[in-house]
């Protein structure tokens, strides 16, 4: 099956073409509908097939009509990836509560790497899940990420500027403002990463496979030593194999 797979997340869009478990054509849009479905209108021009929907996860709430508005001026079915159509069995109590993003890299990462896996996402925030050997969905946690943690530290603090993130390695020590501003960020998630999976292991009997995605994961991780694949596309072939499995259920594809 074919489906254009969409990921609208707090601080920017990703999109590509889901076909036949592969994603292709990847693109980042960091404004908000108006300018990542302009990029989602190239990517179905560029389908060499029909194209079955729409796999849709969003943190975004106010983007989702739009988005559905979309979906039916194309012709195209949207499925919006949710726990009530989820593959992977979930042991969590609130399963409405679960960020579609989140199923998505669950997803992903048992269809790629198999269970136990620990996933985590370094966006927005830093999320992670853990899908025991048995393949359930156990739950995760929730963490500032990157962008939060430098937007606190300009929006509170009278001198500290706004910190670049995304590049530059961890220095020795910090000889300037930016370096040990760097130096803090990016040594301080670490160990906040090691501590997470750690614990993680110490409660469900590790060790675990560990997958990494996200705008920050090859930026955080370069040099740190942690056995971490990181997949770029980890999310959008998630929520196409979650709109391939709900498709195939209600036997409803285009239209």
């Amino acid at each position: 099956m074919t489906f254009v797979a969409v990921d609208v997340g707090n601080t920017s869009t990703a999109a590509g073409l889901w076909r036949n478990g592969r994603v292709c054509g990847r693109c980042h849009c960091d404004g908000a509908f108006r300018e990542s479905s302009a990029q989602v209108e190239k990517i179905l021009r560029s389908a060499r097939s029909p194209v079955d929907g729409i796999a849709y996860s969003s943190v975004v709430p106010r983007e989702d009509a739009a988005w559905r508005a979309f979906a039916k001026k194309k012709g195209l079915r949207l499925f919006a990836v949710s726990h009530r159509s989820f593959p992977v069995k979930l042991d969590y109590p609130a399963k409405d509560t679960i960020g579609s993003d989140r199923l998505c890299d669950a997803l992903g990462a048992l269809r790629r790497y198999g269970a136990p896996v620990i996933v985590m996402d370094f966006g927005t925030a830093l999320t992670a899940a853990v899908i025991t050997r048995d393949g359930v969905w156990r739950g995760g946690a929730i963490a500032p990420g990157f962008p939060l943690m430098r937007d606190y530290l300009f929006e509170r603090t009278a001198k500290l500027p706004r910190m670049k993130i995304g590049a530059g390695g961890v220095p020795k020590i910090g000889r300037s403002t930016e370096e040990a501003m760097r130096f803090g960020a990016l040594v301080g998630y670490r160990g906040m990463v090691r501590e997470i999976v750690a614990e993680f292991e110490r409660n469900f009997s590790g060790p675990f496979k560990l997958v990494a995605t996200g705008g920050y994961a090859k930026w955080a991780l370069k040099g740190s030593g942690m056995d971490f694949a990181v997949d770029p596309d980890l999310t959008l072939f998630g929520a196409g194999a979650a709109a391939e499995s709900a498709a195939l259920a209600q036997g409803k594809g285009r239209g």
